[in-house]
C-alpha cells in the first residue's frame, strides 16, 4: 500500500519518543513550565518533539512538519503532525494515561486528509496505528498486532460515551446539550485525551466528542478511528480532524451524536 513505508517510519519515530518520555516519567527533577495558554509543558514534551523532528529531517527532508511545541516548518503536499505528549497534565502528575501522537497528512484533490496515524502510550504498554486502506491495529509491533473494529451498537440507550471534561462544554455554551446526551446514553465516562478515541476504534466505547481541539490532538486518532470502520468529523459534520473540535463514533450513532452536539 502507498503509505506502508511512512507507517513504518512513524513506528520508528514513536519508539524514539517512547524511550525519551519513559526515561523522564515520574522523575523527581522533571522540569515543567507554563505556556502562554496556561497549559503545562515539560522538558520531555520538548525532547520528544525534537527527536521526532530530527529523524524526520533525515528520513523525509522534503516533508513539512507541524508540532505542538515548535510550530510549523516547511511547506508542501505532505505534512507530519506531532503531539509529543498528549496528556501532559497526566504525565507531570505521574498518571500513565498519555501518548505520543504522530500522523501524516497529504494534500489531495479534495483537500488535506490524514493517511497515517500512530498513537503510542508506553506507560500503558499500548500502541494503536493505521494507514489509509490497510485497517487499524493495536499491539506491541507491526508483526504482533490485532485488527481493530468499531462496535455495532445502534441505539444511544445502549451506547457508551467517552469525553474529557464538563468545563469545555460549559465554556462553549453547550453544557445543556452535552448533559442531554449523557442522559440519553447507557454509560458515560471522562477518560480524556487520546484514550476514548482509541476505545471507539476498539469497540469498547461507541461515541466520543470534545468541543475544542488542535489538529495535533486529532490527526492521528482520526486515522485510527476511520480505518477501524468508524467516523471522525467536527461537531458540524466536517470530515476529518480539521474543524477545531471532534465527534467520533462507530458510524451507526454519528447522526445521533451530531444531533445533540452539532453546531448551528
Amino acid at each position: 500500500m502507498p503509505f506502508n513505508d511512512d507507517l513504518r517510519l512513524a513506528h520508528i519515530l514513536a519508539d524514539a519518543a517512547d524511550a525519551a518520555t519513559m526515561e523522564r516519567f515520574k522523575a523527581l527533577d522533571l522540569k515543567v513550565e507554563t505556556k502562554p495558554d496556561m497549559t503545562p509543558v515539560s522538558e520531555a514534551d520538548k525532547q520528544a518533539e525534537e527527536l521526532i523532528r530530527s529523524q524526520l529531517q533525515r528520513a523525509r527532508p522534503r516533508d513539512a512538519v507541524l508540532g505542538e511545541e515548535y510550530g510549523s516548518q516547511g511547506t508542501g503536499p505532505r505534512r507530519w503532525i506531532i503531539d509529543p505528549i498528549d496528556g501532559t497534565k497526566n504525565y507531570v502528575r505521574g498518571v500513565p494515561v498519555w501518548a505520543t501522537l504522530i500522523s501524516l497528512v497529504v494534500r489531495g484533490e479534495h483537500g488535506d486528509e490524514g493517511v497515517v496515524g500512530v498513537v503510542s502510550a508506553p506507560a500503558l504498554g499500548r500502541r494503536w496505528w493505521a494507514a489509509q486502506g490497510t485497517g487499524a491495529y493495536t499491539g506491541r509491533s507491526l508483526a504482533a498486532a490485532t485488527r481493530l473494529r468499531v462496535s455495532q451498537v445502534e441505539r444511544l440507550e445502549d451506547a457508551s460515551f467517552g469525553y474529557s471534561s464538563l468545563s469545555g462544554w460549559e465554556e462553549h455554551g453547550q453544557l445543556p446539550d452535552f448533559l442531554d446526551l449523557t442522559r440519553a446514553c447507557w454509560r458515560t465516562r471522562g477518560y480524556g485525551d487520546f484514550w476514548p478515541y482509541m476505545m471507539v476504534a476498539e469497540g469498547s466505547v461507541d461515541i466520543c466528542a470534545e468541543p475544542e481541539l488542535s489538529l495535533w490532538d486529532m490527526a492521528a486518532p482520526s486515522v485510527v478511528v476511520q480505518e477501524a470502520g468508524g467516523v471522525f468529523t467536527s461537531l458540524d459534520g466536517r470530515p476529518g480532524p480539521f474543524g477545531g473540535n471532534a465527534a467520533a463514533s462507530n458510524g451507526l450513532l454519528h447522526e445521533d451524536l451530531l444531533g445533540y452536539l452539532g453546531r448551528d
